[in-house]
């Protein structure tokens, strides 16, 4: 009888363990991740009046796509990184770090 009860004892303990393991797991909580990229991009030159604050280079990675992000104040260009004119607009950039 003794020997009975011990058993059933362990196997209680592995079930309590088992249940906490199981909420511990389910804690975090997920995240969302939004995509916000260029999922498209332009050879279009942007106007030289149009001043920019910085740039990013994005690799394409589905849905995104190869390319150089200008950012002004409120906006955001999605450009061909194969575009001529690119190398002369990045001299005077900083990369924006995210």
């Amino acid at each position: 009888m003794a020997w009975t009860s011990k058993l059933i004892t362990v196997a209680v303990l592995i079930a309590l363990m088992g249940c906490f393991t199981g909420a511990l797991g389910n804690y975090r909580r997920p995240t969302r991740v939004g995509v916000s990229c260029c999922k498209d991009v332009s050879k279009a030159r942007i106007p030289p009046a149009t001043k920019l604050i910085g740039y990013k280079q994005q690799n394409a990675l589905s849905p995104c796509v190869d390319a150089i992000i200008f950012y002004t104040e409120k906006e955001k260009y999605c450009s061909d990184p194969k575009a001529r004119w690119i190398q002369d607009r990045l001299k005077d950039l900083d990369e924006i770090m995210d």
